[in-house]
């Protein structure tokens, strides 16, 4: 079942009402699903690859604390903010500033910097880790059975 971008961000506790949530493809909702997003994102950062060590570790923590709890939409929360810290640092990685466009809608020309490319990898690894988890696995098969 597709993300659900109708619901009232605002005022949903998806702690409290987890049978509201879906998963969606990547990303989708990592900004506003709620108290998630303001528990993950004062974590989530990749300007170096010290910094993504940290980050992506913290939220991984985050990530096995929620599986302790037995809190799946935590769990996924966890393991999209590990994601977009791979694509978002892999962007900076590609295009200088994170801008794929100019400001003529053209695609600007890519470059590599390798310290970004570091940062990424390291995401990915994180993001690897969460979403391969047997016990994630196996609550996100059951949250989408009895939820959609």
């Amino acid at each position: 079942m597709p993300f659900d971008y109708s619901l009232d961000f605002d005022h949903i506790d998806f702690r409290e009402h987890p049978e509201l949530y879906r998963v969606g493809r990547g990303e989708q909702g990592v900004l506003l699903v709620e108290p998630y997003k303001s528990e993950i994102l004062p974590y989530w950062r990749f300007k170096t690859p010290e910094i993504a060590r940290e980050s992506s570790d913290k939220i991984f923590e985050l990530f096995l604390s929620y599986k302790d709890q037995k809190d799946f939409v935590g769990m996924d929360m966890a393991r999209k903010f590990l994601q977009m810290g791979y694509t978002r640092a892999r962007r900076y990685t590609n295009y200088k500033g994170g801008r794929k466009y100019d400001e003529d809608g053209a695609v600007k020309e890519r470059q590599n910097d390798p310290v970004k490319a570091k940062s990424a990898a390291i995401f990915k690894e994180k993001w690897k880790q969460a979403r391969e988890d047997e016990e994630y696995l196996a609550m996100k098969h059951e949250h989408q059975k009895k939820y959609g």
